[in-house]
Formats: C-alpha cells, structure tokens, sequence
C-alpha cells in the first residue's frame, strides 16, 4: 500500500530516507554524492513521484520504491 509521505511527520520521513540511503551503497561511480545531497535527491524523487513510500502489511515494513516498481 501506497503511503502519501506528505502526512507523516518531517522527522519519521527523514528517518526512513536516511535508512534507505544507507543501505543502498555509496558506489556513485567517477565522483562520490554526499550523504545529505543523496538524502536531497531522494527527497526531490518522492516530490516528482517517482519513488514512492510502501508499507507491506506482509512483512510490516516501509520501503521507497520506484513508482514504476509498484504493484499494489
């Protein structure tokens, strides 16, 4: 299920941006991104909708995932 990450709290949403961006790696190829410019880009992704924020009742967690990705 789709969360609309505009109704949760800035510092819950940070948390959960923070946590994805940590586990996805820091290989960024020719030149390294800063840990607040990727949190920045991940942000600026939810806002265009190209991720969105996933909650799996199945396994009871929240994920970001390419809109695209989604399969309700």
């Amino acid at each position: 299920m789709i969360i609309p990450w505009q109704q949760i709290s800035p510092d819950a949403l940070n948390s959960i941006i923070e946590e994805f961006v940590m586990r996805e790696g820091t290989d960024y190829g020719e030149s390294e991104i800063s840990f607040e410019q990727k949190k920045l880009e991940v942000k600026q992704q939810l806002n265009s909708g190209s991720i969105v924020l996933v909650y799996s009742e199945l396994h009871e967690t929240v994920n970001l995932m390419a809109a695209n990705d989604f399969q309700g």
